[in-house]
């Protein structure tokens, strides 16, 4: 017969602990949650109460295994640190994968800073999540540029395989949806439902866990309401069909209360509501949103990783020719903005009103840039009729790039608006920007061809002799043209093959070689990113398509801005490539312009007033410089365009009185107001707590692995390159186990080591298995030799059944010394410490023992070890509703049973 509270062992379940018995079944609650079984498909476990009462000890190996998985597996379902990865751990992504992993369903929004590594942070939530089998189907969005990084990074730092999305596989007929279960897509593709694909989404079996990168793209206004990305999603959520839900931006809030609030109920619907007054959600934010600032992060000793960057201006003066040319086109933006003003339609008049812009960061490139646009418009201009068509086409491009200008992707962050803002200059022939506008192009045409050097790279050149001599440099720039022509100059003075690039079609024409030679170049930007990371060649130009989803900090830590984007955010977003974690030296920028055209004084003026954000954020909060990055993504990118294209008709003396009215709601009262609330009330990482964070890695994990193979009768081979092993037997049921492994290690720094495939810790098939081996163990009760007090460890769990979770378990120890003074609480990590110390155990059987402890000493520790640990359960802040303890095993030092007297006489 069965009683209320035995434990048992199912053959498929496990071992669990019986709530009820009926006539012939029993409730049983394991791990997973409730089972009604037949009571002749259990087996009795002798509980350790009962093992203690008849004094039956078990082989030390067996209840050091059982233990030792179940302090991994608490460990790691808490932290993550015991997960396979190739990445070193630091704290606040171990503290973000603690808060994610606390609860299940899990829902928040991560809002770090840029450089933070949110794709770690991804890994880490994931492998715990994975290894249970919590998560079977996963779901990621990230913005077009960045899918196949995403799939990269996991692949290769975590060994989590994605599939990326394919339109053309998913057909009717298909089933794409349930038979890819880890799938990676673009947004931008995915919220287009053609040929029916959103009801196929609809009707698939639902995801355990969406994953959403660069979450701020979902956006929503009160009078427009979501755009299609935000509509998409929010459908899909509305249907219940993610589980779970992890966000992640670096600029959560874009300006608007209804905006963010909008996302965060994408997150909660149950706590938020963009409709609904803002003040009491204020409060609800700790529950779902975490940031944490640049600033203050640390390493796993507390040393701050980051360190400040310099930024040194560089100027130059245009040369005559270059003046002449300068003015001449400020004078021909000029009468087009007046020509634009005059049209009655505003459709029109914003599309010249683009062209010309267009045509003005064109220019602030570099003068090849402006000038090849111009001459492909001259010819466009010229061959009118024969191209009617084909211009009638272009200019339903046009007004499709107006209409982009509202959309949801934000194509500043690739090649994109780039490409399409010189094709419009080109292309839009049939759009007049000004009456004589022919005779004006041709003189532009033929006074940009008097401009045989352009000072701005001449300079540039030279300012890499004088502050980055011998230095890998990284150059941004915003045109091809531009990027082509640096490229060409670098090779003229640095030799060939001294530089790559990156760019959004990985393609470059025209780039000049030693000889003066032009040819054009392809290569795909992952093998330009590797040969600048391994020093292959000294500099990487790139356009706005690497200012995101590319790391480039191993091997450098100077950048050229050779021109500036009219947006400060895309400068963050640049210097991010370089001031992320890994860099080792402090990150020197270099900005370079001529201080007597417009936008270098605009220039001027915004660095002033970004100072100014800066002090009012420092009155109020620290790390002001990491706040200014929110201030900046709450702006509407189209204050920055009108700032610079408006100033143009702006004299010197009045510039400064105008850019004043013109920003003056930006960065305001409201706007700190606003970064105050979102940070005050997010959850974050304290850096004085972080002897909270266990300073464990996977080299803990040897002895256990150690220890189950010696149990299955095989042992690990040590080699140059990581351990070899035959694969037990038990272990062989699985699909895809190999016979014998070679090459595998406990070590994420492994210099053998390239991909995170030979890294082995939990979410390895082999060592969960070990695991889950291990786990099914019944020892409750042995002796051990090297103990220096009595180990008694205990298995903590909600009381409350139905709730899923991911921490199923907390384990905790007591190491007992005689009363509550002498006795120490352990968290789970440090019960695995102690362990990790127990040697020899195969050999080591409990007829090698002097056994002339009593069963009444035994259960004394247990019962005041037990009284112990429910007094202190607060200190380990359990996710549980009704914690409940349950004693696992109870480990005897050998040489206590040697001074029997003495601990009798402490005991009593």
């Amino acid at each position: 017969m069965f009683s209320k509270g035995e434990k048992v062992n199912h053959l498929q379940h496990g071992i669990g602990t019986v709530r009820a018995v009926d006539e012939e079944t029993l409730i049983i609650r394991f791990d997973h949650g409730i089972e009604e079984c037949l009571t002749e498909d259990v087996d009795l476990i002798k509980a350790v109460e009962q093992s203690i009462n008849s004094l039956h000890f078990y082989s030390p190996i067996d209840v050091v295994l059982r233990s030792q998985a179940a302090a991994i597996q608490s460990v790691n379902d808490n932290w993550g640190v015991f997960s396979k990865s190739l990445i070193k751990l630091l704290p606040h992504q171990l503290w973000v994968c603690h808060r994610a992993l606390r609860q299940w369903p899990t829902h928040y929004l991560v809002a770090d800073d840029v450089g933070l590594g949110k794709t770690i942070e991804a890994g880490l939530i994931l492998w715990p999540l994975l290894s249970k089998g919590l998560v079977k189907r996963l779901l990621i969005l990230a913005p077009a540029g960045l899918v196949e990084q995403w799939q990269y990074r996991l692949r290769e730092m975590f060994d989590i395989r994605l599939t990326i999305y394919t339109p053309e596989l998913d057909k009717p007929k298909s089933d794409y949806w349930n038979t890819h279960p880890y799938v990676i897509a673009s947004l931008p593709t995915l919220r287009k439902n053609l040929n029916g694909r959103h009801d196929r989404m609809l009707h698939a079996q639902d995801w355990d866990l969406l994953i959403v990168d660069e979450a701020h793209h979902l956006n929503a206004s009160e009078d427009q309401g979501g755009t299609l990305g935000y509509r998409f999603v929010q459908r899909l959520i509305e249907h219940q069909k993610f589980k779970s839900k992890i966000f992640f931006t670096g600029t959560p809030h874009r300006g608007k209360d209804y905006g963010f609030f909008a996302l965060m109920k994408l997150v909660r619907p149950d706590l938020f509501d963009p409709d609904k007054p803002v003040k009491p959600q204020l409060a609800l934010l700790k529950d779902a949103l975490i940031r944490n600032n640049k600033q203050n992060v640390t390493d796993m000793q507390g040393r701050k990783l980051f360190k400040p960057v310099t930024v040194y201006q560089e100027t130059y003066q245009y040369s005559e020719a270059e003046s002449a040319f300068y003015e001449l086109l400020t004078a021909f933006i000029l009468s087009g903005q007046a020509y634009a003003s005059k049209l009655n339609s505003s459709n029109a008049q914003q599309a010249v009103i683009l062209v010309l812009t267009s045509l003005q960061k064109l220019a602030s490139s570099s003068v090849s840039a402006i000038k090849r646009a111009i001459q492909n418009r001259l010819n466009n201009i010229i061959t009118i009729k024969d191209n009617l068509k084909f211009l009638e086409q272009q200019k339903e491009k046009l007004d499709r790039l107006v209409a982009m200008m509202d959309d949801e992707i934000d194509a500043s962050l690739t090649d994109e608006m780039q490409a399409l803002e010189e094709r419009i200059v080109e292309h839009s022939a049939k759009l007049l920007l000004m009456e004589d506008e022919k005779p004006r192009l041709e003189a532009l045409l033929a006074t940009a061809h008097n401009i045989t050097s352009e000072t701005k790279f001449v300079r540039l050149l030279t300012v890499l002799d004088e502050r980055y001599e011998d230095r890998n440099v990284l150059f941004f720039t915003e045109y091809k043209a531009t990027q082509s022509l640096l490229m060409g100059m670098l090779q003229q003075k640095y030799g060939d093959g001294c530089v790559t690039f990156i760019n959004g079609d990985n393609f470059a024409s025209g780039v000049k070689n030693q000889r003066g030679e032009s040819h054009d170049l392809r290569l795909p930007r992952e093998l330009a990113v590797e040969k600048f990371n391994l020093g292959q060649v000294r500099f990487i130009v790139s356009t706005e398509a690497g200012g995101e989803g590319i790391d480039l900090q191993d091997n450098c830590y100077s950048m050229v801005h050779v021109d500036l984007p009219w947006n400060p955010m895309r400068m963050h977003q640049r210097v991010g490539r370089l001031n992320r974690y890994g860099q080792q030296y402090p990150v020197e920028v270099i900005t370079i312009r001529n201080p007597e055209t417009v936008e270098s004084r605009i220039w001027d003026l915004l660095n002033t007033k970004l100072n100014s954000i800066t002090d009012a954020l420092s009155e109020v909060m620290d790390e002001p410089e990491d706040l200014l990055q929110l201030v900046l993504g709450m702006t509407d990118g189209k204050l920055f365009t009108q700032l610079f294209s408006k100033g143009l008709s702006q004299s010197k003396e009045s510039l400064k009185g105008w850019f004043d009215t013109e920003t003056k709601k930006f960065g305001g009262a409201d706007v700190i107001q606003t970064v105050k609330n979102l940070v005050g009330n997010s959850q974050q990482f304290d850096y004085q707590s972080l002897d909270s964070i266990p300073k464990r890695d996977l080299n803990d994990l040897l002895p256990f692995f150690e220890n189950i193979l010696t149990y299955n009768k095989k042992r690990i081979v040590k080699t140059g390159h990581g351990i070899a092993f035959n694969t037990p037997d038990p272990w062989k049921t699985d699909m895809g186990i190999k016979p014998k492994y070679d090459g595998l290690v406990f070590d994420r720094d492994h210099k053998q080591v390239q991909s995170a495939e030979k890294v082995i810790g939990v979410g390895h098939r082999v060592f969960d298995l070990a695991l889950k081996q291990a786990l099914s163990l019944i020892a409750s009760l042995c002796l051990l030799p090297q103990l220096e007090k009595p180990l008694v460890i205990f298995s903590i769990f909600d009381r409350i059944t139905g709730i899923e979770s991911n921490i199923g378990k907390t384990l905790a120890g007591v190491c007992w010394g005689g009363n509550s003074d002498s006795s120490e609480i352990l968290f789970d990590w440090q019960v695995l410490d102690i362990l990790n110390q127990q040697h020899s155990l195969q050999k080591l059987e409990s007829s090698h023992f002097e056994n002339n402890v009593t069963s009444e000493i035994l259960a004394d520790c247990l019962k005041n070890s037990s009284r112990l640990l429910k007094q202190n359960l607060e200190q380990f802040k359990l996710p549980y509703k009704m914690p409940e303890i349950d004693v696992l095993a109870v480990c005897w030092p050998k040489k206590i049973v040697a001074e029997r007297q003495v601990f009798m006489q402490a005991v009593n």
